[in-house]
């Protein structure tokens, strides 16, 4: 589904004033693999989702676009 928006990770990581680079940094992955789940290109494992939650501060639902109009 091409263009279709699953993750708000970049919008959070905007909302605290936090960069893809530093999220890379915190879970030790690749900058280009980080850089696909901001842009929904890719999504990441569903372990991550919560550990990127935990790094935020977040609830980890507040990562995820809505399903629900």
């Amino acid at each position: 589904m091409p263009n279709q928006k699953f993750n708000r990770i970049k919008a959070v990581l905007v909302e605290q004033d936090r960069t893809s680079k530093w999220l890379c940094e915190k879970l030790g992955k690749d900058k280009s693999t980080v850089s696909r789940w901001c842009t929904n290109d890719m999504q990441p494992p569903v372990e991550t989702f919560f550990e990127i939650a935990r790094l935020l501060d977040v609830d980890v639902r507040e990562l995820f676009v809505s399903n629900k109009k």
